[in-house]
């Protein structure tokens, strides 16, 4: 029963996530907190838990020291300090409270962040993630546990998709619980930015590629015969591997009719890696087939077709109306670099960008308050400081890098591309980070979360 629960509610989890306009409010975000909790609890009171892969356990304590660290920092961005000391430490923090804190002349002690209750609110969700990673990689050791997380992902994206183009054909479209009043010419699916639901779907095409890759033993050396290589391709079932295919095609139209710009180059990219790993996946090897490159080429060419039929030319209409130089995202960059000025090496806190921010805008044309510096890496950094940063992407880095060294060895044909769809989920995701808020999206972050630690384990996977 409590291994169910593991298994199933993972999956329910993230059917679930996406579908409350991408678990946005905080009332969804209580319930991905809740469902973790839930899942912990049952870990812990499993009286056999899975048998993790032996090579697994020496990654994760060479882990341990990174993660404690960053949630050591975190704490140290609530506890009350002296003034004094934060005088000293952060004389940021400190000028900011005394023009912003009505109390300021009375206090004798203050946090490093300028709200602490954000931060910690903020910190209890970084806390559900790596619970939620660390649940991934202790109980999801099979293969049949990692298709189906993959499987159910696919279902998800293209129901986004699919979803999407269905609301773009009513009069009143919805975002499934509530009413759709932004980006009404462009598939969102459940999500209220069209660029989120990009980013959504980016980190599951790459997946089903290589749960495809995985399933018809794209990645097996030595065969050689057009005949070998058919039986190979047909032996896991044809409708199967025809369906995630016709996914990743539905995904990929998502993608295009979001019209969300980094998306489309995203997804581009995405496919290029994924080729261009392939390819350096068979040179390691040894074995330079020609038929590899002239698969390779039709791909491609297939791709472009594609994107061209269904759709590209709007987006390039949208490249050449909206001018990037005259949006307001470089404005959010120099303000948000500002606050980094002001705030280098321990940040406002976590969760504190909105909070901040009023305070540094300046030349926006946008009547809206804004919560976020529409790009991941310069928010971690005005929030976090450099030490908080430098700890967080170290974690994510740590995992992505031992991924990508493990599965360069495997030579196991399932292994190596199940990890590969990973490898370049993640990063497809990090360069979407760069132009856009998609982590800080609750529904993306735990696609995240997930999508790395299966990667990891994926890497590592053999076959029991």
């Amino acid at each position: 029963m409590k291994r169910t629960v593991l298994e199933y509610g993972l999956l329910a989890l993230l059917i679930w996530s996406p579908l409350p306009a991408a678990s946005v409010e905080e009332w969804s975000i209580f319930v991905v907190e809740l469902a973790v909790a839930v899942m912990a609890a049952a870990y812990v009171l499993l009286g056999e838990r899975p048998s993790v892969n032996p090579r697994l356990p020496p990654v994760l304590k060479s882990l341990r020291p990174l993660v404690a660290a960053f949630f050591g920092y975190l704490a140290l961005q609530i506890v009350p300090l002296p003034a004094g000391l934060v005088k000293l430490v952060a004389p940021g923090t400190y000028g900011f409270h005394r023009l912003y804190s009505p109390a300021f002349p009375r206090m004798k002690l203050m946090s490093l962040s300028i709200a602490p209750g954000a931060t910690l609110r903020e910190g209890l969700f970084f806390a559900a993630l790596f619970l939620l990673g660390f649940l991934v990689l202790k109980t999801v050791v099979r293969g049949r546990g990692i298709r189906a997380i993959i499987a159910v992902l696919i279902g998800s994206g293209a129901f986004q998709a699919l979803y999407g183009l269905f609301e773009l054909t009513r009069a009143n479209p919805r975002l499934l619980f509530y009413p759709k009043i932004l980006s009404l010419d462009s598939v969102t699916g459940t999500f209220v930015n069209r660029n989120h639901l990009s980013g959504y779907l980016e980190m599951i095409v790459p997946l089903a590629l290589g749960l495809a890759a995985a399933r018809m033993n794209l990645l097996t050396f030595g065969v050689k015969g057009f005949r070998q290589k058919f039986l190979l391709w047909t032996s896991k079932g044809v409708l199967t591997n025809v369906l995630i295919l016709a996914g990743v095609v539905v995904m990929s139209l998502g993608i295009i009719l979001s019209r969300s710009r980094s998306g489309v180059v995203v997804l581009a990219f995405s496919v290029f890696l994924f080729l261009g790993l392939t390819v350096y996946s068979y040179s390691r090897t040894g074995f330079r087939q020609p038929w590899v490159g002239k698969s390779i080429r039709a791909t491609f060419l297939a791709v472009v077709a594609l994107a061209v039929f269904v759709g590209v030319g709007s987006t390039i209409r949208r490249f050449a109306l909206d001018d990037v130089l005259h949006e307001d995202r470089p404005l959010y960059w120099a303000n948000t670099l500002a606050i980094v000025g002001d705030f280098p090496l321990f940040g406002t806190g976590l969760g504190t960008f909105a909070s901040s921010y009023g305070a540094y805008e300046k030349g926006t044309s946008s009547d809206r308050e804004l919560r976020h510096a529409h790009n991941d890496y310069l928010e971690s950094v005005a929030e976090l400081g450099v030490v908080g940063t430098a700890l967080l992407l170290a974690i994510v880095l740590f995992i992505a890098v031992r991924a990508f060294l493990a599965w360069r060895d495997r030579r196991n044909a399932q292994a190596r591309g199940l990890a590969l769809g990973g490898l370049v989920s993640l990063a497809g995701i990090g360069l979407h980070a760069a132009t856009d808020f998609n982590l800080h999206v609750a529904a993306n972050a735990v696609l995240f979360t997930v999508v790395l630690c299966l990667t990891l384990v994926m890497s590592y996977y053999r076959k029991s």
